[in-house]
């Protein structure tokens, strides 16, 4: 599994369509789109909201775990 479809797995679980995580980030649909499917790299800003949306880290988004620990847990 890529980083790219952890974040496809995120947002399906959650019962999230595409364009409104795109809405979240203030992007479009489209870019979203390209991270999702890995063609373009997620800039470190987006993975930033994207931990704190999903309350999740980066590591587990990156795929340095496979356990999804929450931002809230390690403070």
């Amino acid at each position: 599994m890529h980083y790219y479809q952890r974040l496809k797995s995120l947002r399906e679980d959650n019962d999230k369509y595409q364009k409104e995580i795109a809405g979240f980030l203030k992007i479009t649909s489209q870019q979203y789109q390209l991270y999702e499917c890995g063609k373009r790299a997620l800039p470190i800003d987006l993975l930033k909201e994207l931990c704190i949306y999903y309350d999740v880290t980066a590591d587990y988004i990156l795929e340095l775990t496979d356990t999804p620990y929450k931002l809230t847990d390690r403070k």
